[in-house]
């Protein structure tokens, strides 16, 4: 019996030893895992529960030359409520006020509003939805309602921001201020200024710690980041919105009059090269126009007549042609090698002058010149054309420009006719900005500058980041005298009867021009046209460039450069010549009391960034919107509301100072 008991005992005692041991080892792993190795399984747990969020930084803007907006980024705010960090004291107190302020600011029934917020705590929900889409306004009004005035441990709002880009100007210079779309492999890319400046727009990165709560939603651990994001640079850029307005409806009304399938309109300011307006449409399937591509600067095409300037220098410059020398276009034909060179004119212009050749727009004549005095040194005239600079890239920030095509005679595809049809604009390519900027340079008394997109870089406030300023790509294309004889039947083709865009004379200022109508597709069975006209105004004193570009309007209505594309440059030219804007959009450039009368019949809401406070308040309160001002002095920097936004729809505005 004792010997039973002792070996009860023995196996007894070894269970409890064995147990303690297993107890000890458990309880020196649990103390080595919280003392040796605590801080890894820390880390482990928080990066399942805690992240950092990356916080988009807001984009900067784009402006016009008068400070309104072209582009901006605008705050939208999407609001949720952890209701379990509320205590229910605190839940019960201010219920019925957070749902009459909920429902006020939305628009929603209150009754509703206060049921959807009682079933939320009851269900212990930690993402219930208050609204989305908000305005900064809204939001604003949102954080000072009772709960949601506290910080989010304590009140439960969980804040997140959305950045949407919008433009004022809605298709206006759609495609040169630039967007952000999708390619085909899903891929996001900017097209215009967005594009080319988008390094200096996106500004840089912060993030925002968060903690996972329930249902896998994270929330922000404080009302602060970590890592504040760096706001973008503004871009100003030369463009005005005025002109552009003018510009725009100019060439869309010419379109659709002619049912064209895209054009281009650029307006430059001779002395500096800065482009004040560009527009480009094209037709879509439902027979509407839109900022489609951005011809003006990728499109190279035949030029035609308009390329019969760079001949014509390259000529007077050689010497081998003075401007009064008689050219005998016979009865406006001519073959060479089988290919027949023929004037508009049925008959021809019989024996005229050179300077008529160019005025009457010969394509005869400019043939005669050129391949009667190079067809034996070919190179001559294309190093002519050449030292000119019309064979270069212009290296402008806005991506895909075409590249200009002027063949050599050492080229595999020169042929016996190369020199003839280069002659009159054919088996050349060039874009209409390139073309503008040549005739942009005897504007400019010979000097050719570099088209400008940009004023400056930076941001309010602040000394620019980067300033731009005119650029000189040729001192001189051409001598003083070559200059004075080409001005000179520029303005011909205008003022003088016999002159191919005489129909566009006006007799309040002076235009000097060239008309081109190139034939297009002409190796097929239909040839289809281009419709052009370049030139400068006034023509005396030159300020501005300009060219018109219509590709195929409809032939039965009309296809010569002169009937088409002519008229489009004159209605330019003549508003923004005499002022005329009390039909065209006026920006909000002045909120002076010397111009209050124009700004009371606005509808839309103007661009307040950098004009007085109290000037803005007059004007808004005028229209009955209410005014939030942030900040004790200086002058408006923010604008909660985006300009371009009828004044009907706005209840209230936030200004930053």
């Amino acid at each position: 019996m004792k010997k039973k008991y002792h070996k009860f005992n023995l196996r007894f005692y070894s269970i409890v030893v064995f147990l303690l041991l297993i107890a000890i080892i458990l309880s020196s792993k649990l103390i080595y895992i919280q003392v040796v190795e605590g801080d890894k399984y820390k880390k482990i747990a928080e990066k399942r529960t805690l992240k950092n969020v990356i916080v988009k930084p807001i984009p900067g803007n784009i402006y016009s030359d008068d400070q309104s907006l072209l582009a901006t980024s605008v705050a939208k705010y999407e609001l949720r409520w952890d209701s379990k960090v509320v205590n229910n004291k605190d839940f019960i107190k201010n219920k019925e006020k957070l749902a009459h302020g909920i429902s006020k600011i939305i628009g929603s029934d209150y009754l509703k509003i206060k049921k959807d917020l009682q079933r939320a705590r009851e269900d212990d929900n930690r993402y219930w939805l208050v609204g989305k889409n908000l305005s900064y306004s809204d939001y604003i009004a949102m954080k000072k309602l009772p709960l949601f005035n506290l910080p989010s441990f304590k009140g439960g709002l969980i804040i997140q921001q959305n950045i949407i880009r919008e433009r004022p100007l809605g298709k206006i210079a759609e495609r040169t201020i630039g967007y952000e779309r999708p390619d085909t492999d899903g891929r996001f890319f900017r097209v215009g200024l967005e594009g080319a400046f988008s390094s200096l727009l996106e500004g840089k990165e912060g993030y925002r710690l968060k903690r996972k709560i329930a249902n896998g939603k994270w929330k922000s651990i404080n009302d602060t980041n970590e890592k504040e994001p760096k706001e973008g640079y503004d871009i100003h850029t030369t463009l005005n919105i005025n002109f552009q307005d003018i510009v725009h409806n100019s060439l869309l009304e010419q379109m659709e009059k002619y049912e064209a399938e895209y054009g281009t309109v650029i307006l430059m300011e001779v002395k500096t090269g800065a482009i004040k307006a560009i527009s480009n449409l094209g037709i879509t399937s439902n027979n509407k126009y839109f900022e489609k591509l951005n011809y003006a600067v990728g499109t190279t095409q035949e030029p035609g007549s308009t390329f019969k300037l760079m001949s014509m220098i390259a000529a007077l410059e050689d010497g081998v042609v003075k401007p009064s020398d008689m050219i005998d276009t016979g009865n406006g034909e001519r073959i060479i090698y089988g290919k027949k060179v023929k004037d508009s004119k049925k008959g021809g212009h019989g024996s005229i002058s050179v300077s008529k050749v160019f005025e009457v727009s010969s394509n005869t004549g400019i043939v005669n010149i050129i391949y009667d005095n190079y067809n034996d040194n070919p190179k001559k005239f294309i190093d002519r054309l050449y030292n000119m600079g019309i064979h270069k890239q212009l290296n402008i920030p806005i991506k895909g420009e075409g590249r200009p095509k002027i063949p050599y005679p050492t080229d595999k595809d020169w042929s016996g006719i190369s020199l003839a049809w280069m002659a009159w604009g054919y088996g050349v390519s060039l874009t209409p900005l390139q073309i503008l900027t040549f005739y942009n340079a005897v504007a400019n008394n010979g000097e050719m500058v570099k088209p400008i997109f940009i004023d400056k870089i930076g941001r309010l406030g602040r000394p620019p980041h980067i300033k731009y300023s005119k650029k000189v790509l040729n001192p001189s294309i051409c001598s003083k005298e070559t200059l004075s004889a080409v001005k000179k039947m520029l303005l011909n083709v205008v003022d003088k009867e016999w002159g191919t865009a005489n129909k566009i004379k006006d007799k309040n200022f002076t235009i000097a021009g060239k008309t081109g109508t190139a034939q297009t597709e002409y190796t097929k069975n239909s040839t289809e046209y281009i419709s052009s006209f370049v030139g400068y105004f006034p023509a005396e004193k030159p300020k501005y460039s300009c060219i018109v570009v219509i590709n195929k309007p409809n032939k039965t209505k009309g296809y010569y450069g002169a009937q088409v594309a002519a008229p489009v440059f004159k209605k330019i030219a003549k508003k923004i010549h005499s002022g005329i804007t009390n039909d065209i959009y006026i920006p909000f450039s002045n909120l002076g009391l010397t111009k209050k009368k124009s700004f009371e019949k606005k509808e839309s809401m103007p661009n307040l960034i950098g004009h007085e406070v109290m000037d803005a308040i007059v004007f808004l309160e005028k229209n009955n919107i209410k005014v939030n001002v942030f900040g004790k002095r200086g002058k408006i920097k923010k604008q909660s509301v985006v300009s371009g936004t009828p004044l009907n729809k706005i209840k209230s505005i936030d200004l930053s100072l």
